[in-house]
């Protein structure tokens, strides 16, 4: 065999590698099929997202959940990234520590004494104005949900962090849709035509805050164990998920969707709903009930009893 048939076929196993090697994966309903084909964990029992439903949810009188940093402008630089899957928002965290404290949350129901800083935020989002979110409340799904991450502090990397069932926390943030433009959103959108081509990136010059883009009553939310919504689909994720959504216009969702994936446009990029096996849901309520029913300080968060059904 000669030496350009050699080269032929190595660009050809190339080209085929490539993709997997990538972590690329597709939204189609058969693509999702075949995620756990390459990605075991995909096919795991606390997989996200799930349908949320206030009626069939735990209520407990968690504490509050606290957001350091998230009134302040985000640590420079803000990377903004066309990844083919979304478009996200990410910070340097060698270079932001030295600049300013960089976003953090602790309490609701994360175990005392833990604290999970920003690593990242992305979105999901519809073709149509009646889909998009990943996750569902009461049967509604929203146009867009927005996946705020954070990393457990105890673990020194994002991927050091994937192989704990602790290493993240997860904030899901629900988008309806209003005629009025939400101003808050602008600095975004304003962006979103320098990263319309996929793998395209650009700086924002941290000129946004986490608080702006988070919805106006944070006390209400709900919580369970769950993973990464994209392969590797990591069971490592505490969800903290808004019921209240933060407004968005018609106009604003549609410049969502000018974006390119590198084949077509950008939309439907979320994951179908997931069963919700064993798995207990809980929602903050401040009421008596939930208060007499439970006794905060005493529950053990490492225990199955308390996230799962027997």
């Amino acid at each position: 065999m000669g030496a350009k048939m050699h080269k032929f076929y190595f660009i050809m196993i190339l080209l085929i590698l490539l993709p997997l090697t990538l972590g690329h994966f597709g939204y189609k309903k058969r693509d999702q099929h075949t995620w756990a084909q390459r990605f075991k964990l995909c096919a795991g029992k606390l997989q996200s997202p799930i349908a949320l439903s206030s009626s069939k949810s735990i209520p407990l009188a968690l504490p509050a959940l606290e957001m350091i940093g998230y009134h302040d402008l985000l640590p420079f630089p803000v990377t903004v990234e066309n990844n083919g899957h979304s478009v996200t928002l990410s910070i340097n965290h060698s270079i932001s520590r030295n600049q300013s404290e960089i976003p953090y949350i602790f309490g609701a129901i994360l175990k005392k004494g833990q604290i999970y800083e920003m690593e990242s935020l992305h979105f999901h989002w519809g073709a149509k104005n009646n889909k998009g979110s990943e996750h569902t409340f009461n049967n509604i799904r929203f146009p867009m949900e927005m996946h705020i991450i954070h990393r457990n502090a105890a673990y020194s990397n994002f991927s050091h962090a994937l192989n704990y069932h602790d290493g993240l926390s997860v904030l899901g943030i629900f988008f309806q849709l209003q005629e009025q433009d939400n101003e808050n959103l602008k600095p975004i959108l304003n962006i979103l035509n320098d990263v319309k081509w996929v793998n395209k990136k650009t700086h924002m010059n941290g000129s946004i805050t986490l608080s702006s883009l988070m919805p106006t009553n944070t006390d209400t939310f709900y919580t369970y164990k769950g993973s990464l919504t994209v392969p590797p689909c990591s069971e490592t994720v505490t969800w903290i998920i808004f019921s209240t959504p933060v407004k968005i216009s018609y106009q604003q969702m549609n410049k969502f969707r000018i974006l390119s994936n590198g084949e077509d446009r950008l939309a439907d990029n979320y994951r179908q709903l997931q069963n919700i096996e064993m798995r207990k849901v809980f929602v903050r309520r401040l009421d008596p009930i939930s208060i007499l029913k439970y006794n905060i300080s005493n529950i053990d968060f490492t225990n199955s009893d308390f996230w799962f059904w027997h």
